[in-house]
């Protein structure tokens, strides 16, 4: 109980004390104040008047001192004293607080959301159990050129290698699980031993997959993770229990431990034993090379181990694959996992910031404005006694009050931009992981600091420099400072500086969404419905049976009612295809063994018409040539163009996938165009006849002029009432060719929101600044007025110093427009090169914003009348 009387007694001296000095400091300005006026009225200099003013009065610091600590004011509570008169000040300006968290908050919101996506992305803190020493290992012929490992360069790496404590293989695919219902999609990691090992992997129950496993007679086994194991079985062990994947049954023999969603940069969560049987040629390529460093061993070393292994191999399998500049290359894990994400984080990063210092020019100015009206009071303060430390103190503690204030605002913010990046960038490493922690907290709180040191200098220099520390009694004068008046100026101009870039990077990134809209894919979108199937298990491991079911199939579809014409196809555009093959053209080999690639396409009859490809010159694949493996092929129309210009590609022949041993392939016949690198790819395209007992899962195509949906609905039960455990996905070419457009859509209208805030704040700078100066000038311009001036000149006046200001700041950011125009080029689609005309264009917009801007102002200024300026002054 003594406890709690004891702090009522504290918190009501505070009280008393903060009351007791706020009379104080009022009775000694009025009497210094009406000493001063006296003084100066006889005839004093203002200087001189505060000066003897001051000795009247007695000394004020020693009779301020004595009366604290009569009152037990200690200097330590200072701080106290100063957050109370800040929220007391801040509170009586309701409309300025609220701008200012608004601006500033949404600013430390974005840069908030960008921290955590970077947190989970940029493996800060290794959140993908990833050291130093994991690499990944891809055959390549250079930097920008890398593939995947063939069975070849697997075996020889894990016989041969001298670098690496464990390395091993690893490949994912998508699997179905089957055996309780309808069968699933999920993904499934398959890895050798040595991968495990090299990962780092544990096991929270059971074993991880052995050598003893990858024999193909060993039983089928896979080890999964701790949430599969959870909501498969609960809290049964998982050990033990069957799991029927593509219609195998495997036995599972470890669950990895809780958390533990990927290996080595792999999320799967379940994994089966690699089983690489004996080549019979260098291709195909198809595995990830995973390596651990010996402890010692540098990179370089391992680059040297690794490029002789491929030159001791490439003689004996020259028959297959000629590239000898090719060579096993490691790069460091984290780098292949982070891929462009550092260059795609790095575009947000620099529409943050820019955002960021906007927002800061913007509350800076505010700042100023603010404590140019406060001059008077600061004046006195300091007469009474008070330092400039104090004074300086005092106004970064109303800063800091309300930056603090705006982080808060910017974290319930952020939670609204991590979302927006998990749509724009859904593909970015650990994205999903993105969250507000404690870090993303710390963050905001150091940014919130930061931001009120930088909002509170203008206000400092202005507060504090010239005639700030001495009163005086022509209040008429205030805030006319030349040198206050020009730091408004360059804030309110740097804003300009800072939108004109994020405004033409947008622009930049309309016109090229604009331009990738304008692509023609090379067929029509709309009545095209695909079936993806899979066939997997026991009963599919021979040929017969696999072509058997494709040839049912076949023959259903099409047969169904509002179906003109349907095929199978091992790729269905706009995507990246799965199948790019090599080859060599017999007229005109590859220099240096380096052969070039495009998209290969195997297709059933059909496939094609249903695409809505035309045959431009030559004939179509005949029956018997879909009957047997016949290495005769369709080239897209780019084909022929890039590799035959100004002369028929017919009849051409070529080497196809570096096997020298086989027969040549032909081309036969020479087709429209179609997109099967994305759209802002080129639209080469090899097509070749697929024998149905090869394929384990086709792309099925139906052109259809009934109803999608109804369409789709037809043709899966179509497929379960064949087999009902495949696995079918269905979709339309209009969805495919929606979602090749979903992150160029997305990007804009990021990139696009950020320059419209830019513009925005900018505006909203110019009208505050020149709401301000007519304000101030009010007497000024009601004499011009008086002496003939017309309200519509007194407008004209305002909006030209607004414009002005819009120019400056234009030309000042034009540069840093053109550099960024260079870095977005590699972005953007059929952009070459920086634009001057865009950044000219963006900056009379600007301009002609910052004139609407400065209307109003303008506008008031008009209507000023003297007497009323001089009544309120």
């Amino acid at each position: 109980m003594s406890l709690m009387t004891d702090l009522s007694e504290r918190f009501r001296a505070l009280f008393r004390r903060d009351r007791a000095d706020r009379e104080l400091d009022e009775e000694m300005a009025f009497h210094l104040e009406r000493d001063m006026a006296d003084r100066i009225a006889r005839g004093a200099d203002p200087s001189e008047a505060r000066r003897q003013a001051l000795i009247a009065i007695g000394g004020v610091d020693q009779v301020k001192e004595a009366v604290r600590e009569a009152r037990g004011i200690r200097p330590l509570e200072d701080l106290a004293a100063d957050l109370r008169h800040a929220v007391r000040a801040l509170g009586a300006s309701p409309v300025f607080v609220l701008t200012v968290i608004l601006v500033l908050g949404g600013a430390l919101g974005a840069a908030t959301a960008l921290f955590a996506v970077a947190d989970s992305t940029l493996l800060s803190d290794d959140r993908y159990g990833v050291s130093d020493r994991l690499v990944r290992i891809y055959q390549g012929n250079g930097p920008d050129s890398r593939w995947s490992l063939s069975s070849v360069d697997a075996l020889a790496l894990l016989e041969q290698q001298k670098s690496f404590d464990a390395v091993g293989l690893v490949r994912r695919t998508d699997v179905a699980l089957s055996g309780t219902g309808a069968p699933e999609r999920a993904g499934a990691g398959w890895g050798t031993a040595g991968f495990f090992a090299a990962a780092g992997a544990r096991t929270e129950a059971g074993r991880l997959i052995a050598p003893s496993d990858e024999p193909e007679s060993a039983p089928s086994v896979a080890v999964v993770s701790h949430a599969f194991a959870a909501e498969r079985f609960g809290d049964q062990p998982a050990v033990g229990r069957d799991l029927v994947v593509d219609g195998i049954h495997h036995t599972i023999i470890g669950v990895l431990p809780r958390g533990v969603t990927e290996l080595a940069g792999i999320r799967s969560r379940i994994w089966l034993p690699l089983k690489i049987k004996t080549p019979a040629r260098r291709g195909p390529f198809w595995l990830r090379g995973i390596g651990r460093l010996r402890p010692g061993v540098s990179l370089s070393a391992a680059s040297a181990d690794l490029a002789g292994i491929s030159a001791r191999i490439f003689p004996l399998w020259a028959s297959s694959f000629r590239d000898q500049s090719a060579r096993m290359t490691p790069v460091p894990l984290r780098e292949s996992i982070l891929g462009d994400a550092p260059k795609r984080l790095g575009l947000f990063a620099g529409a943050v910031g820019l955002v960021w210092l906007i927002a800061l020019a913007n509350v800076a100015t505010l700042m100023l404005v603010r404590a140019s009206a406060r001059e008077q009071e600061l004046a006195i303060r300091m007469a009474l006694g008070a330092s400039r430390g104090r004074i300086v103190r005092m106004l970064i503690t109303d800063s800091l009050v309300l930056t603090l204030a705006a982080g808060l605002a910017g974290l319930a913010a952020a939670g609204t931009g991590i979302q927006v990046a998990r749509a724009v960038a859904p593909d970015l490493p650990h994205i999903a992981d993105a969250s507000l922690n404690a870090d993303a907290w710390l963050f905001v709180l150091a940014a919130a600091i930061t931001s009120g040191m930088l909002v509170s200098l203008p206000a400092l220099f202005a507060s504090l420099s010239g005639r700030a520390g001495s009163v005086r009694v022509d209040t008429r004068r205030a805030g006319r400072d030349r040198r206050t008046s020009r730091v408004r100026a360059v804030l309110v101009a740097a804003e300009f500086a800072l939108a004109l870039p994020l405004l033409v990077s947008a622009c930049w990134f309309l016109q090229s969404l604009w331009r990738l809209q304008a692509v023609d894919p090379g067929f029509t979108a709309a009545g095209a419905v695909t079936l993806n199937v899979e066939l997997a298990g026991p009963r599919y491991a021979d040929g017969k049976a696999r072509a058997a079911f494709w040839q049912r199939l076949e023959d259903r579809a099409r047969e169904m009612p509002g179906i003109s014409a349907a095929g199978f196809g091992a790729d269905v555009p706009p995507d990246d295809p799965d199948d790019v093959n090599n080859f060599d053209l017999i007229d005109r080999p590859a220099r240096g063994g380096g052969e070039p690639t495009a998209p290969w396409n195997f297709l059933r009859p059909g496939f094609l018409d249903a695409l809505g490809v035309r045959l431009l010159e030559g004939r179509d694949f005949t029956t018997a040539e879909y009957a047997s493996d016949a290495p005769t092929v369709l080239v897209s129309a780019s084909w022929a163009r890039r590799y035959f210009p100004g002369e028929s590609a017919v009849g051409r022949k070529m080497i196809s996938g570096g096997c020298t041993t086989c027969p040549l392939t032909e081309v036969v016949g020479v087709v429209s165009d179609v997109k099967y690198q994305g759209l802002d790819g080129n639209s080469d395209a090899v097509y070749q006849p697929a024998t149905p007992g090869d394929a384990y899962s086709f792309h099925l195509l139906a052109r259809t002029a009934a109803s999608e949906d109804d369409v789709i609905r037809a043709l899966t039960n179509a497929v379960h009432s064949i087999d009902a455990e495949v696995l079918v996905e269905s979709s339309t070419l209009r969805a495919r060719l929606g979602d090749a457009l979903t992150e160029p859509r997305h990007w804009t209208a990021l990139v696009g929101g950020f320059a419209t805030a830019a513009g925005m704040l900018a505006a909203l700078g110019v009208f505050g600044l020149m709401s301000y100066v007519v304000r101030q000038q009010r007497r000024e311009i009601g004499v011009r007025l008086a002496l003939g001036a017309t309200p519509a000149a007194m407008t004209m006046m305002v909006v030209t110093r607004g414009v002005k200001y819009a120019i400056a700041g234009s030309a000042a950011g034009a540069g840093l427009a053109l550099l960024a125009g260079r870095w977005l080029v590699s972005s953007s689609f059929g952009i070459r090169s920086a634009d001057g005309l865009t950044v000219f264009g963006i900056a009379t917009a600007l301009a002609l914003t910052a004139a609407i801007a400065s209307w109003w102002p303008g506008h008031q200024a008009g209507r000023v009348r003297l007497l009323e300026a001089m009544s309120g002054e």
